[in-house]
């Protein structure tokens, strides 16, 4: 789509079609993850402390709600590159050329942070969470009876956050890129992004402070990262900006220019013409 001045009605269409886009996509995605969904599924019921625990399914619709959830996610996060290139085709007609190709080339990195926050949360974090809640257990002198559909909604409450969270640097960069947030303003309101990673990491482990801490300070860590990347992408543009003023500005000589010329061979033609 050519950079122009759309409509509300024409923006709606534009919104449209990126949807349809992302809906066909999905339901490819769909049906590939319904091969992937199974083997899966038994790969995180046997792997690491899981191996230790019985799941149990309390309802008749368990199994068949865990392999569904299993395939929506899957196919969300094939197609998540797909959604990131549709919301980039979106907005990048209100960008520059400079922007456009330095924006795109990010989207790569948000799929693979992603897996990253997910790796991370899956093979650090939960054995810890899993320890933690069986040792309270054995201490309390409780049985547990886990449900397959309990266990795994809390094994995606967990990692889903954190893929999401660790895009955080890319998410930065992207909005200081564009001029939106600067690294001084990122800066100005650590402690208020310090205070809301806290509350998050509250929120995604148990209630003591070690595992706390183990969360808490790799987002902080993660936040201090995507100020330091901001700064070179704050720096580009700003001198984007630099080049686009220089460009506005001999567009504008050369139009003074020509209206110039223009005018003085009105003058000689009329001049000639009596």
């Amino acid at each position: 789509m050519k950079e122009k001045n759309l409509t509300i009605i024409e923006h709606i269409d534009e919104i449209r079609k990126r949807l349809m886009v992302i809906v066909v996509f999905f339901l490819i995605a769909v049906a590939g993850s319904f091969f992937i969904a199974k083997p899966l599924i038994h790969f995180l019921q046997h792997d690491g402390e899981a191996e230790s625990i019985t799941l149990n399914a309390f309802n008749v619709l368990d199994p068949l709600m865990i392999y569904v959830k299993m395939v929506v996610i899957i196919a969300f996060v094939v197609i998540s590159p797909v959604v990131m290139y549709q919301l980039w085709a979106f907005i990048s007609p209100g960008l520059h050329d400079k922007e456009r190709r330095a924006t795109l080339s990010y989207i790569p990195y948000t799929f693979f942070l992603f897996l990253g926050g997910v790796a991370f949360s899956y093979l650090i974090l939960l054995p810890y969470v899993l320890k933690f809640t069986m040792n309270i257990s054995k201490e309390l002198d409780i049985v547990q009876t886990i449900g397959i559909n309990e266990y795994f909604s809390f094994l995606f409450q967990l990692v889903i956050p954190f893929g999401l969270i660790f895009q955080l640097p890319v998410v930065l960069l992207f909005l200081t890129r564009l001029g939106i947030l600067n690294p001084q303003l990122l800066v100005k309101v650590r402690k208020y992004a310090y205070f809301t990673l806290f509350v998050i990491a509250a929120f995604i482990t148990p209630p003591d402070l070690l595992s706390h801490l183990f969360v808490t300070v790799p987002l902080f860590i993660l936040y201090e990262i995507s100020i330091f990347i901001s700064r070179f992408g704050y720096r580009k543009y700003l001198k984007a900006e630099e080049e686009r003023q220089r460009e506005e500005e001999e567009a504008e000589r050369e139009r003074l220019f020509a209206e110039a010329k223009a005018e003085q061979q009105r003058q000689i033609e009329e001049f000639n013409s009596k």
